[in-house]
Formats: structure tokens, C-alpha cells, sequence
């Protein structure tokens, strides 16, 4: 159950306990798409069927907004749309024109709808109450604004800002190739992409490859700056540091999968949520830490 991607916040207002969340949930669980409805959203239980909707480990809590979406592709309303204006164009003699054609397609939209397939997904993001951190396994910044728009709808007393650091993740990586430097407790790997400043945004990639520090300082005497670097944690954990300051394409070696194997004789769940969360908060700090520290404003904040 390892997140595969970190976009991380900082919390500067929490006001909830386990037992006022589990409440508030409730009320926006997911439910099933009703006849006419193409998509819904709502809380669902991070452990599965039957399960709380917040499972709580020590000071961190997991959650899951769930989706549940109709399928019905545009090619086959399309499909249904003009078999219908055919029909009226042989029944009546004329050919419907724009307006009559949305119409045509709405309607057959509400026909569809009812016997569409649904297909459900969830975003998963974990809330450490203590070091005052929601992170979220979301693959863009427009998945993780979806969970938490809901989060603040069904909660209140809750407020958030993105991580932002002294040194900017551009700044340290290019300074990382440049200078052959790796930060304490950090080893860089074999992918990097690197992105000019102009106008065009001119890109280079490295994927498995070695990174020579000549070639790379050429490319930034050109005008490039590094904007994604494959790093790993402690020997611990492999990922993708972004300009952005996401963190993707989370991996555990093989120190952890051992350690997860020595463990395993409870719950498999909570023993990978509780590895999880221990060693990723140590990452996120240590991340911070070589980054300057937090920017003044939510030290301020927090």
C-alpha cells in the first residue's frame, strides 16, 4: 500500500479528532451513481468494505476519496446520435441543424446513462497530526485539489499550504550535477531531466544513464536548469524529485521489503501503513532540512 507519488502539504490549522472525522465522513461517503448521474465522489474506507472511513496508526491517519464514473465514451453517443438524426431526416425530410443535434445528444445521453458500466478509483492521502503534514498519493496537482476541496467540505476548521523550501528543488539539483555533491543522506541516480529557461523550454532526458558531470555542466552553461532528479533516500527509498517539489515514482528497497517481511505476522495493512509512514517522515524531513529548512511564512504558520 506504499504511496507511489508525495504532494505534500503543510498543515496550519487542525482542529479534528478521529472520532469528528469518522462523523463528518459519514455524511459524504461515496455513494453509487444514480440513474442520470456520469460521475460521483465521496469518502470511502481506506482498509476496504466495512472498514472505518479514517484508519489510525499512532498520529497518523489515512483516507480515501473515492469515484465512481459512468462509462459511456463520446464515440458512442456520437454513435446513437446520428442513427437518430438519420431517422429524422428520412421521417421528416430535413437534416437537424446544430441545435436540434445537442439536443439529440443530450437526450441520448439520459437514455445511455442507466445502462452504462461504472468503474470506481480512490485517492489516498495521509494526515500525520503531530509533524502537522497531509501528503497525497496523486499523480497532479488537479487529483490532489480533488481530495482536498473535499477534505475542507466535509471538515471544518481545516487549513493547508504546499510545501515551499528556503532553496527552491531547481536550485539544489542543478547545484547537485553541477558539483558532483550529493546532500547527506542522499545518493543521486541514473535519470534527470533537465529544461531550458527561454522561451521554447528546450528539454533534455537522461533515463539510465550515467551522468557526467562535464556533459550536464555544458547544458547548464546553456541555460538549462534541472528540473526532475532520480535520488535515494538512506539506502532506503528510490524516487523523482520534481521542480514542483513532488516527490514521485516512490519506491521501498530492499532494506524496507525485508524489514515489512520480518513484520508480517499481524496485519499486513497497518504493518505496511506504519513502515510507510515512519520512513517517509523521516525522508520529508531530511529532504527539508538539505532544502534550507521551510520558508519563513509557514514556519510562522505551523
Amino acid at each position: 500500500m506504499w504511496f507511489k507519488n508525495l504532494i505534500i502539504y503543510r498543515l496550519t490549522k487542525w482542529e479534528h479528532t478521529l472520532e469528528s472525522m469518522q462523523e463528518e465522513f459519514s455524511r459524504q461517503a461515496l455513494l453509487p451513481c444514480g440513474g442520470g448521474d456520469l460521475q460521483t465522489r465521496g469518502w470511502v474506507s481506506p482498509k476496504g468494505e466495512g472498514e472505518p472511513l479514517v484508519h489510525k496508526a499512532g498520529d497518523h491517519l489515512l483516507i480515501s476519496l473515492g469515484f465512481e464514473k459512468k462509462l459511456l465514451p463520446s464515440s458512442v453517443i456520437n454513435q446513437f446520435a446520428k442513427a437518430r438524426a438519420a431517422e429524422i431526416e428520412e421521417r421528416e425530410g430535413y437534416k437537424p441543424g446544430r441545435k436540434q443535434m445537442k439536443e439529440i445528444k443530450e437526450a441520448v445521453t439520459d437514455e445511455l446513462l442507466p445502462r452504462a458500466f461504472a468503474i470506481r478509483s480512490r485517492i489516498n492521502a495521509w494526515i500525520d497530526t503531530k509533524g502537522k503534514w497531509l501528503i497525497v498519493d496523486a499523480s497532479s496537482s488537479n487529483k490532489a485539489d480533488d481530495l482536498i476541496g473535499m477534505l475542507m467540505k466535509s471538515l471544518n476548521g481545516v487549513s493547508m499550504i504546499p510545501l515551499k523550501t528556503k532553496t527552491s528543488p531547481v536550485v539544489a539539483m542543478t547545484s547537485w550535477l553541477t558539483e558532483n555533491d550529493s546532500p547527506p543522506q542522499f545518493s543521486v541516480d541514473q535519470d534527470c531531466e533537465l529544461k531550458s529557461r527561454g522561451e521554447h523550454a528546450a528539454t533534455v532526458r537522461y533515463v539510465k544513464h550515467s551522468l557526467e558531470i562535464e556533459e550536464i555542466a555544458k547544458h547548464t552553461k546553456g541555460g538549462k536548469d534541472v528540473t526532475r532528479l532520480a535520488m535515494t533516500w538512506a539506502d532506503k527509498v528510490s524516487f523523482m524529485l520534481h521542480e514542483n517539489m513532488q516527490l514521485k515514482r516512490i519506491a521501498p528497497l530492499d532494506i524496507i521489503k525485508e524489514q515489512a517481511a520480518m513484520d508480517a505476522d499481524g496485519d499486513a495493512f497497518d504493518t505496511d501503513f506504519v513502515l510507510m509512514t515512519g520512513e517517509l517522515t523521516k525522508l520529508i524531513d531530511a529532504m527539508v532540512e538539505v532544502l534550507g529548512g521551510m520558508f519563513e511564512h509557514e514556519k510562522m504558520a505551523a
